[in-house]
């Protein structure tokens, strides 16, 4: 029995100690000034291609710019493409409309009402001189 009461001592003790070692251990990572991890910072200047809106090409040549950039007019109308070195070009836009079958159909229809009437022109007979009197000329055989 006095074994027992010994071995339960030692197990008590023992526990005691290890908790007084993870205390320490903690201590000494709280009071530990943290070493800085090391921080790298890459910069990467990527062109930024954005699309810009102005009134007239005034507006364009005024623009510094350091890629080809694209600028429309506020109508989409016209499209200017400035470089590097200040050149631009000019574009014009015009919007595609996608027809159906009825919008196509229309638009024959129309074709063949134009070819129609220049045919219908052409075929008239030129009656111009028919309501001008007729001039009395004389013959010089007399």
């Amino acid at each position: 029995m006095y074994n027992m009461a010994y071995y339960n001592q030692q197990n008590l003790i023992d526990k005691i100690n290890n908790q007084i070692a993870d205390l320490e251990k903690t201590k000494n990572q709280l009071t530990q000034v943290p070493q800085p991890t090391n921080l790298t910072q890459n910069f990467q200047l990527s062109p930024s291609y954005t699309m810009r809106f102005e009134d007239s090409i005034d507006g364009v040549q005024k623009e510094r710019v350091m890629v080809d950039t694209p600028f429309f007019s506020k109508d989409m109308s016209v499209l200017w493409v400035k470089n590097v070195s200040g050149d631009i070009k000019t574009y014009e836009l015009k919007e595609i409309i996608k027809k159906d079958e009825k919008d196509l159909k229309i638009e024959f229809l129309q074709a063949q009402i134009e070819e129609l009437k220049k045919g219908a022109s052409n075929a008239k007979p030129n009656n111009d001189d028919v309501n001008e009197p007729t001039k009395d000329e004389k013959s010089s055989n007399v």
